[in-house]
């Protein structure tokens, strides 16, 4: 970084570009806040890697991920936010205005910050993967369960997320194969009770001590099978020498990954914003205003990076409306006279 180069004032801050981030954009440029997004290291979100988001009110013919991001992008840029590549290092909480640094070296102040920069779910590194994301192989059962109709589905994991993605899923799918590398669940009993409930109506079979090697297919054809590998003692990824390791390509037409996320907050880490274990900000809740409030004024968070429950794009989008919200109020209490955005002219 360089020292002698004085950072850029901005009014409002807002990290991350998905939807919480973008929405938040909007309603501050609309409010005159003169806001900067910086997109991180994911520019979208999650979003972008939906092909088609069938769910997200007003498009009864669903749109896809990379669209409606682009669209809202021209939307937040109409009501005056600029949107900069940049991936946020660390922010200084110690003196007002805060100070942002970024990978780049660039460094800018703000008055207030918006952290939207959401949460990515965790992935395997197994081979096709990557290539078939969003075609066949999905982090968001709610999100994309509906398009396998009929199919069988496999989902990836042992927790909590992995037996409510394959309860969910039995809407749809023909069967759900649960493959977990280990024996035990690390799920609640709530749920591992529901899952077995699904076992013995014979909608999802358990397949432990199995984890998944690799993923078929093309973008065009979607996922054709995959291949597993199984031990009786469990993590048999890590056993393939063992005589008693099995691998087989097993059939099914859609893989859900449902072995968590990680909250994009480590930028954070310095601040006195309160997180839990994993890393979600502890934001104020309840009724009335100031729900997206952090334990830093003027520090209000949006998004995945709060909501480690719900997970939609609707939800997102309805956090970083509040977050743009509370920092106005925020903004028109504290900011500095001096560096407050003019006001619209009445109509009067």
């Amino acid at each position: 970084m360089n020292e002698e180069t004085e950072p850029v004032h901005r009014r409002l801050v807002i990290t991350g570009s998905g939807i919480a981030g973008l929405t938040a954009a909007i309603y501050a440029g609309r409010a005159n806040n003169d806001p900067l997004v910086l997109e991180g290291a994911e520019p979208g979100g999650q979003l972008t890697l939906t092909t088609d988001v069938a769910n997200y009110p007003g498009f009864p013919e669903g749109i896809g991920g990379p669209e409606l991001i682009n669209e809202m992008k021209e939307q937040a840029e109409r009501f005056g936010a600029d949107i900069e590549h940049g991936v946020v290092e660390s922010i200084d909480d110690s003196e007002r205005p805060f100070e942002l640094a970024l990978a780049s070296g660039e460094r800018y102040t703000a008055d207030a910050v918006i952290v939207a920069s959401g949460a990515s779910a965790r992935t395997l590194g197994v081979p096709g993967e990557d290539e078939l994301m969003g075609y066949g192989v999905s982090t968001c059962a709610t999100c994309d369960g509906a398009f396998f109709r009929d199919e069988e589905m496999l989902v990836v994991g042992g927790g909590d997320a992995a037996m409510e993605e394959a309860t969910f899923l039995t809407k749809f799918a023909s069967k759900v194969y649960v493959v977990h590398r280990r024996e035990e669940f690390r799920a609640e009993d709530y749920w591992v009770d529901r899952l077995e409930e699904h076992v013995k109506a014979g909608d999802i079979e358990v397949m432990t001590n199995t984890e998944l090697l690799e993923i078929h297919g093309s973008p065009e054809e979607g996922v054709e099978d995959v291949a597993l590998v199984t031990n009786p003692e469990g993590h048999p990824s890590e056993k393939l020498d063992d005589s008693r390791t099995e691998e087989f390509d097993f059939d099914v037409g859609a893989v859900f990954l449902a072995i968590g996320h990680t909250p994009n907050t480590e930028y954070l880490r310095g601040t006195d914003v309160e997180m839990d274990s994993a890393g979600y900000l502890a934001t104020a809740g309840g009724a009335g205003g100031g729900q997206t409030r952090t334990g830093v004024p003027g520090i209000f968070g949006a998004g995945d990076v709060v909501d480690y429950h719900y997970q939609q794009a609707v939800t997102a989008g309805g956090m970083g409306c509040k977050a743009a919200i509370d920092a106005d109020a925020y903004l028109e209490t504290h900011a500095d006279e001096e560096r407050t955005a003019p006001l619209a002219e009445s109509d009067d």
